[in-house]
C-alpha cells in the first residue's frame, strides 16, 4: 500500500511522497488546493510501480462554499512517466505519458450535454493535448457522471488495471459498494511509472483533498509470451476500433456511435439498392432456368 498521509505534518512525515504548489499536508488529509482562486498543487509517489496488475483505491473529498456551477476545476489521478511537473491539466503536465483519470467538476463547454461532476479516462503517449475548453472530450476514452462534490459521507474511487483492461469504479453514494463507471479493454500501460494526484482552481475554486491512496497487487496469470516482453518499454496506447474523436456525447455519460450524416444515409441507400438489384437479377436467372427445364419435360 502507499500510505497517505502519515501521522503528523510536513515532508518528514511522508518519506514516500513529494508535493508541490499549494499542497498542504495535515495528519488527516492532503489538501491539493484550498478553496481559493488560481491555485494548483500535486502529490507524487517517489517509488515507481513495477506491478503488471494493480488496483488503486483513493479516498478523497471535493468540497467548498461555491454553489451549483460556481466551483472548480477538479481533481486528477495519474499513473505517468512524468512526476512533479506543474501544468495546465488540473495542476499537472499536458502531453504526458501514461494514464489520467479526471474528476472534472466544472463544465467549460457550455454546449455539452454531460452532467457534472464528470469522471473520464485518458491514455497518452505524449502526443495528445487535453482540451480544457471541451472538457477533454476529444481525447476521452470513456466516462460517467458521479455526484461526488460536497457530500457529507466518505467518497472513494478505484482504478483497476489487469491484463490490458482498465476499470474505474466509484463509491460516492454512501452505499459501501462499488459502482461501475469505466470499463475499457485493449489498454497498454508500461511498468515503472509513478502514481500521483493533482488539482487546480481558476476563477472558481474548491478544496481538493486526498485522504488516502492505497495500491494493491492483483494476482493474475499471464500468457507465457508475456514473460518475454519488457514491460518498461511498452508505449501507452489503447486498441480502439475507432478514434475517440469519432464518438459523440451521450447524456448518460457514455459513448454511442455518431449520427447518420448525409453521406452515410446515401451509402446505406446505395447498398440497399444494389442488394435489391442483385436479388432481382439472381431471381430472374433462376426463374428463366426453371422455365427452360419445364419446357424440356413438356
Amino acid at each position: 500500500a502507499l500510505p497517505l498521509p502519515a501521522a503528523g505534518a510536513g515532508s518528514a512525515a511522508m518519506p514516500l511522497w513529494d508535493f508541490q504548489g499549494s499542497t498542504m499536508v495535515t495528519s488527516q488529509y492532503v489538501r491539493l488546493t484550498p478553496d481559493e482562486r488560481s491555485r494548483e498543487g500535486s502529490i507524487w509517489n517517489r517509488v515507481p510501480c513495477f506491478l503488471k496488475d494493480w488496483e488503486l483505491h483513493v479516498h478523497f473529498r471535493i468540497h467548498g462554499a461555491g454553489k451549483k456551477n460556481l466551483h472548480g476545476d477538479g481533481l486528477a489521478l495519474w499513473y505517468t512517466q512524468e512526476r512533479l511537473v506543474p501544468g495546465p491539466v488540473f495542476g499537472s503536465k499536458d502531453n504526458f505519458h501514461g494514464l489520467a483519470i479526471f474528476l472534472d467538476t466544472y463544465p467549460n463547454d457550455e454546449a455539452t450535454e454531460r452532467v457534472f461532476p464528470y469522471i473520464s479516462a485518458m491514455v497518452n503517449n505524449g502526443s495528445l493535448t487535453y482540451d480544457h475548453s471541451k472538457d477533454g472530450r476529444w481525447t476521452e476514452l470513456a466516462g460517467c457522471t458521479a455526484d461526488l462534490r460536497n457530500q457529507n459521507h466518505d467518497t472513494f474511487l478505484a482504478i483497476r488495471y489487469s491484463r490490458g483492461r482498465l476499470t474505474v469504479m466509484t463509491d460516492v453514494e454512501d452505499k459501501n459498494e462499488w459502482k461501475n463507471c469505466i470499463d475499457i479493454a485493449g489498454v497498454q500501460l508500461p511498468t515503472g511509472y509513478f502514481f500521483g494526484a493533482s488539482a487546480g482552481t481558476g476563477d472558481l475554486s474548491d478544496n481538493h483533498d486526498i485522504i488516502s491512496m492505497k495500491l494493491f497487487q492483483l494476482m493474475v496469470e499471464h500468457p507465457l509470451e508475456d514473460e518475454t516482453v519488457d514491460w518498461t518499454k511498452i508505449e501507452p496506447s489503447v486498441s480502439l476500433l475507432k478514434s475517440p474523436k469519432d464518438n459523440v456525447d451521450d447524456p448518460t455519460g457514455n459513448f454511442r456511435s455518431g449520427p447518420l450524416t448525409g453521406w452515410k444515409v446515401f451509402l446505406l441507400l446505395l447498398c440497399a439498392l444494389l442488394g435489391i438489384i442483385v436479388c432481382a437479377v439472381v431471381g430472374a436467372v433462376v426463374f428463366q432456368k426453371r422455365q427452360e427445364r419445364n419446357k424440356r419435360f413438356y
